[in-house]
């Protein structure tokens, strides 16, 4: 069976990865861009992940069997109606479907038309209706928190927290001007009631019809320890028992999970493909802060190093409408990723730096380090080529004993530079005051 991968970085690397662990038959595996880690599993293909109709015809071309998408941006623009449009086998929801990720407005209103809890809001077109919704008091006092967000896909940088009503003022200024995200992302401007609690990401996988629920899994995302800092794209994840109670599992199920399946199918869109969904457990109960319409980075490699099903079987279930026939199944215990970043992520940060001590590290199925931004110098030197380098991740009976493998390997690597978070599955009580960040 041949399969293309999508994407660059260490979510598709553990893709890859798990497709190739638990293969019950032979696979040859293209990505398309990939890195240097994927290399060494796949062939990797030159053509970019947003170029739809290049990749359209490498499938073709390479009787590729089935695609799997990565990246949010390529079903934002439409490339699973490409694919299908030209007889090709292709994972991931329809364009209309991933509005549910590319239009928070529309993710919204969807979620008030099929009474899916989640925080209170205002859309606005303009400066002045935006200024007028934090004016108005529905979002808590002038000192009061309020969550300010673009509208569209904006790669981590469209939600903004204001701690007051003068520093919302100020997002809605910013957002507006095209100096955060692009003018388009911002076309419209969404006023949020800022929610307290735990977060929790609930992924499944989901055929248009039936779903499977994936481990919930948790993550980081500000750059600094005790959550200091700018965001990020994530910092690290865990997935662990102490995340979620079944009573509060059982409730996201009924409240929002198939809420959110079966107002799909009603609006003529049933999904296919997986569905992130972010949530904070609030004192009033879980309430969900935003959807993603594919797997987040890096829950993805703490989820999917706990797989024991074949993972390529699950991906041709979830296209031909048959998950309900597979008995998806996982491992016991706990994970955890830890991201090793480069010096000054997430913002300016330099690329080139050689990588030391991989060699060091013993992966197998407990342990993986998984490659986000590597690639080979013209010497031949594995070197950093992005903001997240590597994710280390390790399966094990506890979380704490995930963590320390995760770390005993982090030690063993090294580059002139090298920042990451010491404090991985360690959740303070700072969390309780933590408002709706989003996920990213």
């Amino acid at each position: 069976m041949k399969i293309l991968v999508i994407g660059s970085g260490g979510r598709e690397h553990a893709l890859i990865w798990a497709l190739k662990q638990n293969s019950a038959s032979p696979l040859k595996l293209y990505c398309a861009p990939g890195n240097a880690g994927i290399a060494q599993l796949a062939e990797c293909v030159n053509v970019s992940a947003d170029n739809h109709l290049g990749l359209r015809d490498f499938a073709q071309e390479n009787a590729i069997d089935l695609t799997i998408v990565g990246p949010e941006v390529p079903l934002a623009n439409g490339i699973v109606d490409e694919f299908q449009n030209s007889g090709l086998k292709i994972v991931g929801p329809s364009q209309v479907a991933a509005r549910l990720e590319s239009s928070k407005a529309f993710a919204k209103d969807f979620m008030r038309r099929h009474a899916i809890p989640t925080a209170d809001y205002v859309i606005a077109n303009s400066d002045d209706e935006a200024l007028r919704a934090v004016r108005s008091g529905r979002f808590g006092s002038a000192n009061g928190p309020v969550v300010v967000k673009a509208d569209g896909l904006a790669a981590g940088k469209g939600v903004i927290v204001a701690r007051s009503r003068a520093e919302a003022e100020r997002a809605i200024a910013d957002l507006l001007s095209g100096s955060v995200v692009e003018r388009e992302s911002a076309s419209q401007i969404l006023i949020e009631e800022a929610l307290e609690g735990r977060e929790v990401s609930i992924l499944l996988f989901a055929d248009g019809h039936d779903y499977a629920l994936m481990p919930a899994a948790r993550d980081h995302k500000r750059v600094g320890e005790n959550d200091t800092g700018p965001n990020t794209g994530g910092m690290g994840a865990i997935t662990d028992a102490s995340i979620l109670e079944a009573a509060t599992l059982d409730q996201i199920v009924r409240e929002v999970v198939e809420p959110t399946l079966n107002g799909a199918v009603m609006e003529g869109f049933p999904f296919r493909g997986v569905l992130f969904i972010g949530l904070m457990l609030t004192a009033n109960g879980p309430k969900v802060l935003e959807y993603n319409v594919r797997f987040g980075d890096p829950e993805t490699q703490a989820i999917l190093i706990r797989l024991e099903s074949d993972l390529g079987e699950i991906f041709q279930a979830l296209v031909d409408g048959r998950l309900r026939e597979l008995d998806v199944r996982w491992k016991e215990g706990s994970s955890a990723c830890v991201v090793l970043a480069s010096g000054g992520y997430p913002r300016a940060y330099q690329t080139g730096a050689p990588i030391e001590g991989l060699d060091r590290v013993i992966v197998g199925p407990a342990l993986q380090v998984f490659h986000a931004g590597t690639s080979w110098s013209e010497g031949g030197e594995l070197v950093t080529a992005g903001g997240r380098v590597l994710g280390i991740t390790a399966w094990q009976p506890t979380l704490d004993e995930a963590l320390a493998r995760c770390y005993e390997a982090v030690e063993q690597i090294n580059w002139p530079g090298k920042q990451y978070r010491r404090d991985i599955g360690r959740f303070g009580q700072g969390e309780k005051a933590r408002s709706s960040e989003g996920q990213f």
